[in-house]
């Protein structure tokens, strides 16, 4: 949520693609800006921001005091009244950029009514915001309450008739709310549409377009999406007021994260994840696959060799999913093998490794998994196996980060075992036909 107290200088490399397009003069404010750093050479205060007791206690509960780049940017934006166009990567304390200046709005306001809705893509990024808006709520008695599909309505139900002041809402469970008469949005002053371009990507926007006929004209907007296809731009234009924009550079992962290939055949994936798992000094690890089947099988390999492992896809019921997140984040589980449903609002801040199972198919991809690891400038490391049909995907990251990526062998593991050699099952006899008499 915020970036962790820290007693040492880091030096960034930039990537060439960044810093041939940049003079000394702007690379100097880049880094400047990177680590919120003013001209006067102090690192920016939450301080500045002149934020409610109740909000700096909060803050100050978790032990942080130097906003994040995108916290810097985004909150006097918000607290100003601007609609807002923001993008930054996983990681970098997005949630709590738009969080914390609309608390600091809703504080001196009225109470039962609904004046926020968060929009978002999947229920494990609203039960992070949720979680976020509960701690930096605390003490101010403003209340919120998240809906999503998959799990009984009557909580949900229950919670709208108490009445919430921030909904934080997938957009097909909110629809179903509204268009029952449960949800109310009249009284709305602020709207988030949070991971946009993921929004669209699941085929939300009619959806999120139905729900906009619903919230009033006059409201503040603010609008995060990590890229901005014509249909987002499009949506943007509809949507919010002369927006003013925060913006960090999305096109490089962060610099906590350490980048290495495994190229190996496809058949000795299981193989080689599982030896990479006994050869590395891990924390908790967490693995991508590109199918729900193949992420339930690959956790049941790693089991039988007797690791604590969890899986996380869409054929999980919500119990289960939340059970799986809860475990993976207190330890009760070391490794969680995913689909990209957990490369976006999975906050886990002490991920040691993200092993990228199957290439992603994008870039965006790419960067949002290993998001996961590298977190409130822990270290982290990102393991991609990579089969030769890969190599147009490894050439397009190898470009973004304006590098070479690290490619890395085991030395002991044998690349050379052929693959098994396909069952042909025997053909049965023909089966004799008999006429009737």
């Amino acid at each position: 949520m915020f970036h962790q107290r820290t007693d040492y200088i880091l030096v960034v490399k930039w990537p060439l693609f960044v810093t041939n397009e940049l003079n000394n003069h702007s690379q100097k404010s880049r880094i400047l800006e990177i680590f919120d750093i003013n001209k006067e050479g102090k690192q920016m205060s939450f301080k500045q921001f002149n934020l409610d007791s109740r909000l700096m206690s909060a803050i100050n509960r978790e032990g942080y005091i130097h906003p994040t780049p995108i916290q810097a940017k985004a909150i006097p934006l918000v607290l100003a009244g601007h609609d807002l166009i923001g993008t930054a990567q996983t990681g970098t304390g997005k949630t709590a950029a738009f969080v914390l200046p609309i608390l600091q709005k809703l504080i001196a306001g009225p109470r039962g009514r609904t004046q926020v809705l968060i929009i978002t893509p999947t229920r494990e990024l609203a039960e992070q915001i949720h979680q976020t808006i509960q701690t930096l709520a605390a003490g101010t008695r403003i209340r919120s309450a998240t809906l999503y599909g998959g799990v009984s309505s009557a909580p949900q139900l229950n919670a709208l008739r108490r009445g919430v002041e921030i909904l934080v809402a997938c957009p097909g469970r909110l629809l179903d709310h509204i268009q029952h008469g449960h949800a109310r949005l009249n009284s709305l002053t602020f709207l988030v549409l949070d991971e946009a371009d993921r929004m669209f990507d699941m085929g939300f926007l009619p959806d999120v377009r139905k729900i906009l006929k619903h919230v009033p004209e006059k409201r503040q907007t603010l609008l995060f999406s990590a890229t901005f296809p014509s249909e987002i731009k499009d949506l943007a234009s509809q949507t919010l007021t002369n927006p003013k924009y925060a913006t960090l550079s999305l096109n490089c992962p962060v610099h906590t994260v350490s980048h290495a290939l495994y190229p190996v055949p496809h058949h000795l994936k299981t193989k080689l994840v599982l030896s990479l798992l006994k050869s590395t000094n891990t924390g908790s690890v967490l693995i991508f696959t590109r199918t729900k089947y193949r992420a339930q099988g690959l956790a049941g390999k790693i089991e039988s060799i007797g690791y604590k492992v969890t899986s996380l896809h869409s054929n999980r019921t919500q119990n289960q999913r939340q059970a799986a997140i809860n475990g993976f984040k207190d330890g009760t589980f070391q490794i969680m093998v995913a689909t990209d449903i957990a490369a976006r609002g999975l906050d886990v801040e002490k991920v040691s490794h993200v092993i990228n199972f199957d290439m992603p198919n994008t870039s965006d991809a790419y960067i949002h998994r290993i998001g996961r690891t590298g977190r409130a400038e822990n270290r982290g490391d990102a393991f991609t196996l990579t089969t030769p049909e890969d190599s147009d995907m490894v050439r397009t990251l190898e470009k973004i980060m304006g590098k070479p990526l690290r490619r890395e062998k085991l030395p002991e593991f044998n690349y050379h075992t052929p693959p098994p050699v396909p069952r042909v099952q025997a053909s049965r006899p023909a089966r004799r036909s008999f006429s009737r008499r």
